[in-house]
């Protein structure tokens, strides 16, 4: 399958203002990203709180302008493209938010969200209203739904009005940033079924992110684990759950609750906190925290490295 999307070396930096408004230093939250996403794929993208997995995919998207680097789309590299050429590639790329109560606007009949995207191109009112009760059979809503507000709805039914609106404009890749995590359980499944339902209906390709390594097994076809704004590993779902080469991966999978008592969990015990990204560590950023950190950890920083069938990690412990 070719490659939808490409990114290269992708930094966002957040300047810290001091006494008079002066730049005083620098929060890194997405620091020299490398990935690429083949079509119909879904790349799951995991890593704790505040490890800047939504500023990545916000700058994907230009929500935020990147810092430096590269994002190519379809051969095009969308970092040089003005507004105009930008908001007619907006079409083609969309975002489901987390929240589903903050991300509706509650004094918008869900009529006018859902067709929010599309009326710009559509001159018709009556195709819009038709293609409004597509959109929402579509998600398993009825068509009554588009004239109530958004608190007349379920969180799982809003989400899903987050979704239809998100494939408004029929676009060819949708970032769903922990579409699940504001959900109940029993509801979390039934959204996660619907998101891979749409992507073979409509050949969409997905990145997914979320910090639950379960959902993230069950509808990824890559893994990309992201810590402190970096890649530290990225491989197929089987490489990342049976064969994790970095520490931080093999944490992350140790802390994943089983249901059997027999089963010994919590053998890798993470030290201290996640450091700030205004002042990363020097080295490896995990060494702060790592069981097997070593001299070299400490003064120079792991590149991410191809271990073999398209499985990388960034860790002095592999090379």
């Amino acid at each position: 399958m070719p490659e939808l999307l490409i990114v290269e070396n992708l930094k966002k930096y957040f300047p810290v203002k001091g006494l008079f408004g002066k730049v005083v230093g620098w929060v890194r939250a997405v620091d020299d990203v490398s990935f690429s996403i083949l079509e119909g794929e879904t790349l799951g993208v995991v890593g704790e709180s505040g490890c800047g997995k939504t500023t990545l995919a916000r700058t994907i998207l230009r929500l935020t302008e990147p810092t430096a680097g590269k994002i190519i789309f379809e051969g095009v590299d969308i970092t040089k493209l003005n507004k105009k050429k930008l908001r007619a590639l907006r079409r083609d790329m969309q975002i489901v938010f987390q929240d589903p109560y903050w991300s509706l606007n509650p004094t918008m009949l869900i009529r006018d969200i859902v067709a929010e995207p599309i009326e710009a191109h559509l001159k018709s009112q009556k195709k819009v209203e038709e293609r409004v009760i597509e959109l929402l059979r579509l998600v398993g809503l009825p068509e009554d739904a588009m004239w109530r507000y958004p608190h007349e709805f379920s969180g799982g039914q809003r989400q899903r009005i987050g979704i239809a609106r998100a494939l408004a404009t029929n676009p060819k890749f949708v970032i769903l940033d922990e579409p699940t995590s504001f959900l109940d359980v029993s509801v979390q499944a039934h959204i996660i079924n619907l998101i891979r339902e749409l992507q073979q209906k409509l050949k969409l390709t997905y990145m997914f992110i979320s910090h639950n390594l379960g959902v993230i097994q069950h509808i990824s076809n890559r893994i990309a684990v992201i810590y402190l704004g970096k890649i530290v590993e990225i491989g197929s779902v089987n490489q990342i759950f049976e064969e994790p080469l970095h520490p931080y991966t093999q944490a992350l999978l140790d802390a994943i609750p089983v249901p059997d008592p027999d089963i010994k969990k919590g053998q890798i015990i993470l030290r201290g906190r996640v450091p700030s990204p205004e002042n990363p560590p020097l080295g490896c950023r995990f060494h702060t925290r790592c069981p097997y950190t070593m001299d070299i950890c400490q003064k120079t920083e792991p590149q991410l490295f191809n271990v073999g069938k398209n499985h990388a990690v960034a860790c002095h412990l592999i090379s």
